[in-house]
C-alpha cells in the first residue's frame, strides 16, 4: 500500500533500487544531491544534473520535461553520503513560469523497479519558489527511509545549493542553466487535459495523516458541483496554494489535489443538479477511487479541506475589514478640523458601517458553505463502513469480521468554531496500516479545566479501549493482536470488555517483572522482522513469530519502569511501526517530569489525542487551530460489547 506522504514524514524503504517519478503542469527541471549526514555537499561531484547526470547510484534526465524518471540504486550511493536530495527547478528561458505558484502542484512517488508506489509527495504550498527539494533519501541506522521535504527557494537553483553547503552554488547553477538550454528544443510539454473519453487515469493509491493525501493528478478537472463557493475576499498570505493550470494567472483555486483528479474506470456517483440558483444535491461517494470505501475517504478528506479553506477565508474577510476600519478611523482622526462637530462622528459612523457590510456579506458567504457542507455531511456519514463510522452509527449494529484491511480508521471527529452552529463535524481519519504510535492525554488542559483528574484517568483509558476494539473489529481476524502494560492494575475496570471477550493476546502484564517481558518480547520481535526484511529472508523467522499488526496499551507511565524499560519504550515508539509494532500511550507527561528532555523524542513520535474536547491539532495547510473530540461510545450503549463478541466469534473460526 501506497504511504502518501505531508511534509515532514518519513517512510521506511524496503528495496534499494528505486525509480523517483515526477508530475508537473509545466516542464521543469529534476536533479539529485548527494550529502552527508550533516546535509552538506561536498562539491561538484556530488550534483547530478542535466549537465553532469550520472553518480554512482543515481541517474537525472538531461532536459526539463513535465514528467520525469531518476534512477536511484541505494547500494551503489558511495559510504560517506548519508542523504539524497530529489531537486525541481523551473528553467530559467523565456517564456517559462517563473514560480511554482502559476503551475500545479507538482507530484512526487517513490516507485520499485516493477512501477508499484511505495510513497508519493504532493507539494503544496509553493508560491514564489523557483526551485525546491522534493524529496530526501537517508540512512538511519543502516536502513534508508524516504521523507517529504518540500522546502522551496524563491532564489531558485544557486539559492537551493548554496543552502545546501556548495561553496560554488551560483556557479553551477548557472552551469545547469546552460545546460538545460541547449536542450531547451527538446524539452516535453505537459500532457493535454485528460477527458474521460481520453482514458482511464493513473490515480495514486492514498496515504497517511491524518492527516494528509495527494496524487498524480492533473489539475484541469473543475471541483465537484457541490464544492462550497469562498467570498471573493482577500485570503491571508499564509494560505496554501493549490494546484492549478500551468499559466493560469487567475485565482488560485484552493480545492486540495486529491479533489481535482480525473475519475478512474469505476465511475463515482454523480450529484444531480439543483433548482436553478440552488447547489446540487450532495451524494455519497461524490469523489474518486478505485472503490466505493476509497471514494468515501476521498470525500471525507475534501470536505475537511473545503471547511478549512471557506473558514480562512473569512477570517482573512473580517481580518481585512478590521484593517481597512482602524485606516479610515485612523485618516479621519488626523485631521485636527474632523475632530470638531459632527464630521468626525459622521465619518467614524461611515468606516463602521463599511465594516459591518463587509462582515455580513463574508458571514452570509460563510453561511452558505457551511450549509452546504453540514448536507454533504448529513448524506455521507450514514453511508460510511465500519471503519470510518462513529459509535453511533448504524452500521456498527450489522458488523461482521472483514476479509481485508480497510483504508483508513476514523480516530474521532475535528471541528472549528464557526462550525459549531450548524453542527458540522469532520470525520478524522488516519491512513493504515499506522504509521506511528498514539498517545491519550490525561493531563489537564485547558478544554477540561473543571474535571476532576480521577475521572482523566478513567476516560482516558476508556478512550484507549475504544480505540483498541476499533482497531481488533476492522482488520481481518487474527491480523491484529493487543497486548496491554497495566503495572499497578488501576485500568482492571476500563479493560474488562476486552478481557471478558478474550481478544487480548495475554492477560495485562502488571508489576515491574511484567512490564520488562512484555517490553522485551515485543522488543525481539521488532528486532527479528527488521533483520529479516534487511536481509530479504522472511521466510527464515521463526514459525512461532506472530505476523499479525502489533498493539502495545501502556497505561501509568512511567510507574513501573525502570530506565532499561523507558529505552525499550522508546525504541518501540521509532522502529516499531515500519514493522507493525505501535504504541497507544495512557500518560500525563508531567508525571515522567523527572526524565527532563531525555523523552522529548518520545513525545513528539507519538499522535496526541485527549479523552475530552480539545483544540490542540493544527493542520499544516492553513494553520487552523482544530478541536478533537474522541469517538466515544453512547452512553448506555452495548455497541462495543457486541462488536468485541463479532470479534472472539470469528477469532474461534480462525482457531485463535
Amino acid at each position: 500500500m501506497t504511504a502518501e506522504l505531508v511534509r515532514g514524514q518519513n517512510h521506511p524503504l524496503t528495496q534499494t533500487r528505486l525509480e523517483i517519478r515526477v508530475s508537473a503542469g509545466a516542464p521543469v527541471v529534476a536533479g539529485a544531491t548527494l550529502s552527508d549526514d550533516e546535509g552538506r555537499v561536498h562539491g561538484r561531484d556530488w550534483v547530478a544534473h542535466p549537465g553532469a547526470p550520472a553518480l554512482p547510484g543515481l541517474e537525472v534526465p538531461r532536459q526539463a520535461a513535465a514528467d520525469h524518471r531518476l534512477a536511484v540504486d541505494l547500494d551503489a550511493v558511495p559510504e560517506a553520503a548519508h542523504r539524497v536530495s530529489v531537486l525541481l527547478a523551473l528553467p530559467t528561458g523565456p517564456g517559462d513560469p517563473d514560480r511554482f505558484g502559476a503551475v500545479a502542484a507538482p507530484f512526487v512517488a517513490v516507485t520499485g523497479l516493477d512501477g508499484s508506489e511505495v510513497a508519493s509527495y504532493t507539494i503544496t504550498d509553493l508560491d514564489a519558489e523557483s526551485a525546491v527539494v522534493a524529496l530526501e533519501l537517508y540512512r538511519r541506522q543502516g536502513a534508508w527511509k524516504v521523507r517529504a521535504v518540500g522546502q522551496g527557494y524563491a532564489g531558485g537553483l544557486g539559492a537551493l545549493l548554496t543552502d545546501q553547503g556548495l561553496p560554488d552554488a551560483r556557479a553551477l547553477a548557472g552551469e545547469i542553466g546552460e545546460a538545460v538550454a541547449r536542450g531547451h528544443a527538446r524539452t516535453v510539454a505537459p500532457p493535454p487535459p485528460r477527458t474521460a473519453a481520453s482514458g482511464a487515469s493513473a490515480m495514486a493509491d492514498t496515504g497517511a495523516g491524518a492527516s494528509v493525501a495527494g496524487a498524480a493528478m492533473p489539475s484541469t478537472t473543475p471541483p465537484r458541483p457541490n464544492q462550497p463557493q469562498s467570498p471573493a475576499d482577500p485570503r491571508p498570505a499564509h494560505e496554501p496554494q493549490s494546484a492549478r493550470p500551468s499559466g493560469q494567472t487567475g485565482p488560485v483555486n484552493y480545492t486540495h489535489p486529491g479533489r481535482q483528479a480525473p475519475a478512474p474506470p469505476a465511475p463515482a456517483p454523480t450529484a444531480p443538479p439543483g433548482e436553478p440558483g440552488q447547489p446540487a444535491v450532495p451524494v455519497a461517494g461524490d469523489a474518486t477511487g478505485w472503490s466505493m470505501d476509497e471514494r468515501l475517504y476521498n470525500q471525507v478528506w475534501g470536505m475537511f479541506e473545503d471547511l478549512a479553506r471557506c473558514v480562512a477565508a473569512y477570517r482573512s474577510a473580517v481580518d481585512f475589514a478590521d484593517s481597512r476600519m482602524e485606516q479610515e478611523l485612523d485618516k479621519a482622526l488626523s485631521d485636527p478640523r474632523s475632530r470638531i462637530g459632527g464630521q468626525g462622528d459622521a465619518a467614524r459612523e461611515a468606516a463602521r458601517a463599511k465594516h459591518g457590510q463587509l462582515v455580513d456579506r463574508a458571514r452570509e458567504a460563510l453561511d452558505r458553505d457551511l450549509a452546504q457542507l453540514a448536507a454533504e455531511s448529513a448524506v455521507v456519514e450514514p453511508a460510511l463502513p465500519p471503519a470510518y463510522a462513529g459509535w453511533d452509527n448504524p452500521v456498527w449494529h450489522a458488523y461482521r469480521s472483514p476479509m481485508e484491511i480497510p483504508m483508513a480508521l476514523r480516530l474521532g471527529d475535528l471541528q472549528l468554531p464557526e462550525s459549531r452552529s450548524v453542527g458540522l463535524r469532520i470525520p478524522m481519519l488516519v491512513r493504515l496500516p499506522l504509521e506511528r504510535g498514539m498517545w491519550i492525554d490525561r493531563g489537564r488542559s485547558g478544554a477540561d479545566a473543571l474535571t476532576d483528574s480521577d475521572q482523566l484517568r478513567r476516560r482516558a483509558m476508556r478512550s484507549a479501549v475504544e480505540l483498541a476494539a476499533r482497531l481488533l473489529a476492522v482488520y481481518p481476524a487474527g491480523e491484529f493482536a493487543v497486548h496491554v502494560i497495566d503495572p499497578a492494575g488501576s485500568a482492571a475496570g476500563a479493560l474488562a470488555p476486552l478481557v471478558r471477550a478474550g481478544v487480548l493476546a495475554g492477560p495485562p502484564a502488571a508489576g515491574v517483572g511484567g512490564v520488562s517481558e512484555a517490553l522485551a518480547r515485543l522488543t525481539q520481535r521488532v528486532d527479528l522482522v527488521q533483520m529479516a526484511v534487511r536481509g530479504g529472508a522472511a521466510d527464515a523467522l521463526p514459525p512461532d513469530l506472530d505476523t499479525a499488526e502489533q498493539l502495545l496499551i501502556v497505561n501509568d507511565f512511567p510507574h513501573g519502569f525502570d530506565d532499561r524499560a523507558v529505552t525499550q519504550l522508546r525504541y518501540l515508539a521509532d522502529e516499531g511501526p515500519a514493522v507493525g509494532v505501535h504504541l497507544l500511550m495512557v500518560a500525563d507527561r508531567e508525571d515522567a517530569a523527572e526524565y527532563g528532555p531525555v523523552l522529548d523524542p518520545l513525545w513528539r513520535a507519538l499522535l496526541r489525542l485527549t479523552p475530552v474536547p480539545d483544540d490542540h491539532l493544527a493542520d499544516p495547510w492553513v494553520g487552523h487551530a482544530w478541536t478533537y473530540e474522541p469517538p466515544n461510545v453512547p452512553p448506555g450503549s452495548r455497541i462495543l460489547e457486541q462488536v468485541l463478541e463479532e470479534v472472539a466469534r470469528a477469532r474461534r473460526e480462525q482457531g485463535i
